[in-house]
């Protein structure tokens, strides 16, 4: 496996920080969907992005 461009390390270093600040937040102040909603469509991107550099 080739090792990650840096869009990519930052995308998932961002991805992974926005996942343990959104269950930090829903643990202190209740669920919010929007934050959740946010999260996976950065986690999708992150994917693509990865994706997109193993072709």
């Amino acid at each position: 496996m080739a090792a990650m461009p840096g869009q990519a390390k930052t995308m998932t270093g961002l991805t992974v920080g926005g996942l343990v600040l959104v269950t930090a937040y829903t643990v202190t102040l209740g669920n919010n969907g929007w934050l959740w909603l946010t999260w996976a469509v950065l986690g999708l991107a992150t994917i693509g992005t990865l994706a997109a550099r193993g072709t």
